[in-house]
């Protein structure tokens, strides 16, 4: 194979061992410069003794602050990405809508299964969770992660007889939306996307949280009910 990466540059997580280290291997085969990320600081010195052109950066990348320190070492390459991403933005909503379900689920589930009583949960996710929409990432990943919470969640309870299941709404009319709601541009636009030509009302959105309560969905987990008007069809 050529070497197609010749002149470019390669940041490998996780590069000093396994996966990745074979990876920053064949990157660096192809004519790439190459930086290996690992928490291992004897990982990192044999690798760079196995190929003295690697270039080693040794830092735990759940620290956040140490990461973004050690990675700007690399310049141009993650100074912007890192800069756009807003950490305190991201992690208040990762923590409210990701974490907070995850911490609440774990409480009620582990005292259901002490009394050995069966459950329902119904986690309020979005379409946001299952696709991406422009400018609104770190809301769109925490919803991603809370259908995925639901997905094992749903897997790990099944056998106590607790089943777990998201809804998926749409923008809702309330009275957070009601400035946009009320803007004829804005419904134009956004009901033209979706077969049923109307928003979605908090009332839909309780019907369908009741339904997956009830004894009617007792052979529903696992799932994302979305409730969308048919906006994600196309």
């Amino acid at each position: 194979m050529a070497r197609c990466f010749e002149g470019k540059t390669a940041l490998v997580t996780g590069g000093s061992r396994g996966i990745g280290k074979a990876l920053a291997e064949r990157l660096l085969q192809e004519g790439a410069k190459v930086y290996v990320i690992g928490r291992s600081k004897e990982n990192l010195n044999k690798l760079k003794v196995e190929n003295p052109s690697f270039n080693t950066i040794q830092v735990d990348v759940s620290d956040w602050d140490q990461t973004k320190t050690a990675v700007e070492q690399i310049g141009y390459l993650t100074k912007k990405i890192l800069s756009i991403l807003g950490i305190e933005k991201f992690e208040e909503i990762i923590n409210t809508n990701f974490k907070s379900a995850f911490n609440i689920t774990k409480i009620v589930t582990r005292g259901l299964i002490s009394a050995g009583r069966p459950g329902v949960v119904v986690n309020m996710s979005s379409v946001g969770g299952l696709k991406a929409a422009a400018g609104f990432m770190p809301y769109c990943v925490s919803k991603a992660m809370m259908d995925m919470l639901t997905k094992v969640t749903a897997l790990e309870l099944g056998p106590h007889k607790i089943r777990v299941n998201s809804v998926n709404p749409t923008i809702l009319k309330t009275d957070m939306t009601k400035d946009i709601c009320e803007n004829e541009e804005f419904v134009h636009v956004y009901t033209s996307q979706h077969p049923l030509r109307k928003f979605a009302t908090v009332e839909d959105v309780v019907n369908a949280t009741l339904f997956l309560l009830s004894d009617d969905s007792a052979m529903i987990t696992g799932s994302s009910l979305a409730v969308e008007g048919g906006y994600l069809i196309h």
